[in-house]
Formats: C-alpha cells, sequence, structure tokens
C-alpha cells in the first residue's frame, strides 16, 4: 500500500506527517486494526488535493512517515511509537496517527503532552484495567488523565458504572451525542485531539471494533474537528478495520484531511 493520497510534501518541508501505527492486541469483539493505517489510505484515493473552503492544497503541507510496524507487546511498542512521534514535533510537525486500535493514543498523547485532552468516542474509555490489562483500548481516557488536566469526551453513549462514576468528577466532561452539535469548545491551553470511528454511528463506519448504535453524523464529526484542531497540538484517527465496504475507512480520511485544512487555517 502506498502512501496517504496527497501526502506529497518533503519530510523537511511539511508541516504534518501521517503515522500508521497498525497495532491491534486488544481488540474485544472485531479485531482488525492491523488493517486501518491502510484502508484509510485506500479509501482516501478519490479525495481532491484542494480545498475550497480553505483555499489550501493538503500536498503543500504533510508528508507520509509510512508505519510504525506493530508487536505484541502494548507498553514497549507505544513507548517506541512515542520516540517516533517525539521526533515530528520536534522538528516542527505535527503527528497524523492512523490507528490501530485506541490505545495508539496513549503514545500520540505522550509525545505532545496537552493540557487538554478532546475525544470523539462512543465509549468512556475510562477503565483502569479492562480483562486484566490496563494497556487496553478501553483505558485510554485513564491514560489520558494521567498527562492531562481535564478530558472532554464527546458522543459517548456506553460505559460501566464505574466509569460513569469517574467521569461524574470535575476533570471530566461528557458530552452525550444529542449535545454534541451544539457544543463549542470551551476550554483553555493546548489539545490533543482523538477521533475513535466508533463515535459514528455504525450506519456510517461499520468498520470498527465495538460498534454502538445512536452516534453521531459524519457532519456533526466533521464540524467538531474543525472547531477544535484550531486548538491542537496532535491528532489521530483510531479504531478502523476492515470490516466493511470502505465507509469507516472513508470517514476516518476525510476527518484528517479536515483536521489538517482547519489546523493550518486557525
Amino acid at each position: 500500500m502506498g502512501g496517504f493520497p496527497g501526502a506529497n510534501a518533503s519530510r523537511e518541508a511539511a508541516d504534518y506527517a501521517v503515522v500508521g501505527a497498525p497495532l491491534d492486541v486488544s481488540t474485544t469483539f472485531q479485531p482488525g486494526t492491523r488493517f486501518g493505517p491502510d484502508q484509510v489510505r485506500r479509501f482516501a484515493r478519490p479525495f481532491d488535493d484542494y480545498d475550497h473552503r480553505t483555499g489550501r492544497r493538503f500536498s503543500d503541507l504533510v508528508c507520509d512517515a509510512g508505519d510504525v510496524a506493530a508487536w505484541d507487546d502494548a507498553a514497549d511498542y507505544l513507548q517506541f511509537l512515542d520516540g517516533q512521534l517525539t521526533d515530528h514535533h520536534r522538528d516542527g510537525r505535527v503527528p497524523l496517527l492512523l490507528g490501530g486500535e485506541h490505545t495508539v493514543t496513549v503514545a500520540g498523547l505522550r509525545a505532545a503532552d496537552p493540557d487538554v485532552y478532546v475525544c470523539l468516542d462512543a465509549h468512556l474509555d475510562l477503565y483502569e484495567s479492562y480483562a486484566g490489562n490496563d494497556l487496553a483500548h478501553a483505558t485510554v481516557a485513564h491514560h489520558a488523565l494521567d498527562i492531562a488536566d481535564e478530558a472532554i469526551l464527546l458522543g459517548v453513549r456506553t460505559g460501566s458504572e464505574a466509569e460513569w462514576d469517574r467521569a461524574a468528577e470535575s476533570d471530566v466532561t461528557v458530552v452525550e451525542p444529542e449535545a454534541v452539535a451544539g457544543w463549542t469548545p470551551d476550554f483553555d491551553g493546548e489539545a490533543y485531539f482523538s477521533v475513535d470511528i466508533d463515535a459514528a454511528d455504525p450506519a456510517y463506519a461499520p468498520g470498527t471494533g465495538t460498534p454502538v448504535p445512536f452516534g453521531l453524523e459524519p457532519r456533526t464529526m466533521r464540524s467538531v474537528v474543525r472547531a477544535v484542531a484550531p486548538q491542537a497540538v496532535g491528532f489521530d484517527v483510531v479504531e478502523v478495520n476492515d470490516r466493511d465496504d470502505g465507509q469507516a475507512a472513508s470517514l476516518a480520511g476525510k476527518l484528517l484531511q479536515e483536521f489538517v485544512f482547519a489546523h493550518a487555517d486557525g
């Protein structure tokens, strides 16, 4: 599989770098996130380079740094991935992380060291440990709060009782699906922005590990991406697999493009 379509800027000139992270070790329902980065690149092929809204060209801004090949030791892999992403930050490029399971976000957070964690997701992901694994995909927001001062979780519609109790604390804001369209960023500081593709209703993105009905429409997700991007210092889109006809991958790729254009224009 080639690079992300249009990500043709040289590494030295690029302001953004696509980085694939095909980790797939803790998915609990439908595995396949190891195919996510290639799937997103494949279904981004029809996208135009030029963005009429901002007047910018993707190819002027973005390079594709390829995949950071994954192995089955998540802790070791995340440490290595953190180093790769930190190199991009050091060189002035914003990493655009393509998962892979949501666990890869932990590396993105460590490298960016944000003030706020903002996430589009169907799930709270506030488990301290899930199925005996403290680095499972369902623990990401818990780890985020070890780094960021607060978490804003958008589109959430499911979680355990213990997670909802944790979400009631002052450092977590949950915006349920019906309220997301009217939400505007009201936080201070720099954000790390994560898009779990299962935030979308499964009718729009069935190719994901743990789909949950009553989710978001793509236009609502796009509006959130455009609103948050100017304050973001890192971005990922995760949990895409190969179990549909490209709907999830196409949405993920387009949201990545929208992030780039909105961030560059912000």
